[in-house]
Parts: structure tokens; C-alpha cells; sequence
């Protein structure tokens, strides 16, 4: 019996791990039908996680369109992308240069975009603008700037690109958020409240073109680290505030977004919060019990607690 038990077990890790490897191996090839020949327009191509989901999709076959505001770091992109590829299975990118601090160009973009493949499948707003410093040292230009990087270029963007979808009666509008459109950290006043103001908006506009078949998904991650930074140890005292912040501080790889993005877009998931639990048990501190939230979040306002800069 003992004999047995010890053939079994060996046996019962491989079959596991053949079911695991079926399982991924499914995943992957459902993820490239998914996309497969799909229009897909990626902002801020050229930034971390830009650079990554261009990759899962471009790999996933789908004809890209990769907008940034450096013609220069585009075709760097273009040429990592080109390199690698297999050309019997992918499409050649797009390039388009599209900056949200100037609103009035992504009219042009939106045209441009639509002349050259008629259609947009997917679009992926992922532009984004970060500044930290106390309220009333911001200057209300600088304000103005946040929202039209996290604000007003998506949806000024996504506006133009929706009556092509609602006509054909399909699509699906992915927005790349963050933990703030969820609640407020001290001294980043005006970048959580354009990404509050960008979650309300997909999330109406979520349910005006439901009867269209147009999807609209929200993916919120802490903060996306860079590829060589990882929070370290630093010098921290023993208080509630200050682990709080550390573990929400901890961030998410760019490589791990893409791949939830591309999971997102698979299964047209409405919404999806990437976070540690500590994040998470925050998000429900802040609904449920809201004073207490507020008095974590003021003492480490009056700690003066020196926050690191996300990346």
C-alpha cells in the first residue's frame, strides 16, 4: 500500500502539471483569436506598459495602431517589435503621433486612424500623467495639464472613435486606470482627481452602449512599477500609516498588466482591480468605513511622512 502511495503521488504531480500546461497553452491561443486581424489603437505605446501590451497583441496578430508623442521612441518600438516577429503571423504597426496636451490634435488622429483601416476594434486608453506635491503649491495650470493627459485626451479620443462602433455595433474600449479613481492619497490632489473623474466616466458610458454591444472595461492596478526599480526596505517606523502606504506603494509589473489587459479584452471583463490585499482591504475601509480611512490617511499626513515617487 505504502509502494503504491509513493508511484501515485509522483503521477498525480505530473497530470497536474500536464492539465496546467493544457490549460495555458488553450489560454494562449484564445488570446490570439481574440485579436487576431483586430484594429487595435494603444496610447502611450511608448511607456512601460504601452511597450508591453504592444507585444501581446502585436503577438496575438492584431493590426496596431501605437500612438506616443515621440516620433523618435515610436520607431524604436516599431523596430523591437518588427524584429522578433513572425511576419507570415503579424501585421506591421501603425505609428501615430498623438500628445493630450494638445486636444485639438486628437480629432486628426482619430481620422487618420479610421482612413487607413476603416474601423477601430479595440481601443486601449493608456496615457497617463503623474505629479505629487501639496494642493496649494500645484498651480491651477498644472491642474488644467493633469486632466487633459488622464481626462479630457481619452475621452476626447474615445468620443471620436465611438460612433464608428456603435454603428458596426461592436468594439470594446479598454481603460488603463489606477487605485486613485478609487480613493485619495495626500499631496496627489490633481492626479486622483482625474482618474476619479475618468472611472466615472467609462463607468456611465458603460451602460449607455451596452445595447450596442460595445464594451467598456476598466483595469486598475496600485501603482505600475518600472522594469528596474522595486520598492526596497528604506527606513520605516511601526505605524499603521506607513505600512499601509508601503504595501500600497508596491506596484504592479508592466508585464503583468499587459497580460491582464489582453485577459480583459478575452473576456470582456467589465471591470478589474490589481492589487495586494492590503490595497484592496483599503478600497473597502474607504467604503465602509470611511471615518476610520480618513484618520489612517491624516496621520500620516501630520507623520510628514516622505512618500516615494511612483515610477
Amino acid at each position: 500500500m505504502g509502494v503504491t502511495a509513493v508511484l501515485m503521488l509522483p503521477l498525480l504531480l505530473l497530470g497536474i502539471s500536464g492539465l496546467l500546461f493544457i490549460y495555458q497553452e488553450v489560454s494562449r491561443l484564445w488570446s490570439k483569436s481574440a485579436v487576431q486581424n483586430k484594429v487595435v489603437v494603444i496610447t502611450d505605446a511608448i511607456s512601460g506598459l504601452g511597450k508591453e501590451c504592444a507585444r501581446v497583441f502585436h503577438t496575438g496578430g492584431a493590426r496596431l495602431v501605437l500612438c506616443g508623442k515621440n516620433w523618435e521612441r515610436l520607431e524604436i518600438l516599431y523596430d523591437a517589435l518588427i524584429s522578433v516577429a513572425d511576419p507570415s503571423k503579424t501585421f506591421t504597426p501603425k505609428l501615430v503621433l498623438l500628445d493630450f496636451s494638445d486636444i485639438s490634435c486628437v480629432q486628426d488622429v482619430a481620422k487618420e486612424v479610421l482612413d487607413c483601416y476603416g474601423c477601430v476594434d479595440i481601443l486601449i486608453n493608456n496615457a497617463s500623467m503623474k505629479i505629487k506635491g501639496p494642493a496649494h503649491k500645484i498651480s491651477l495650470e498644472l491642474d488644467k495639464k493633469i486632466m487633459d493627459a488622464n481626462y479630457f485626451g481619452p475621452i476626447t479620443l474615445t468620443k471620436a472613435l465611438l460612433p464608428d462602433m456603435i454603428s458596426r455595433r461592436t468594439g470594446q474600449i479598454v481603460l488603463v486606470n489606477n487605485i486613485q479613481g478609487k480613493l485619495g492619497i495626500p499631496f496627489r490632489t490633481a492626479y486622483a482627481a482625474s482618474k476619479h473623474a475618468a472611472l466615472g466616466f467609462f463607468d456611465c458610458l458603460r451602460a449607455e452602449v451596452e445595447e450596442y454591444d460595445v464594451v467598456v472595461s476598466t483595469v486598475s492596478p496600485t501603482f505600475i512599477r518600472s522594469y528596474r526599480v522595486d520598492p526596497g526596505q528604506g527606513n520605516w517606523d511601526a505605524s499603521i500609516w506607513k505600512f499601509f502606504f508601503r504595501k500600497l506603494t508596491y506596484g504592479v509589473h508592466p508585464v503583468d498588466v499587459a497580460e491582464e489587459v489582453m485577459r480583459t479584452v478575452r473576456r470582456k471583463k467589465q471591470e478589474v482591480f490589481m492589487a495586494n490585499p492590503i490595497p484592496k482591504a483599503a478600497v473597502y475601509l474607504r467604503t465602509f468605513f470611511p471615518e476610520l480611512f480618513f484618520a489612517v490617511v491624516a496621520c500620516g499626513v501630520k507623520e510628514k511622512l516622505s512618500v516615494p515617487e511612483e515610477s
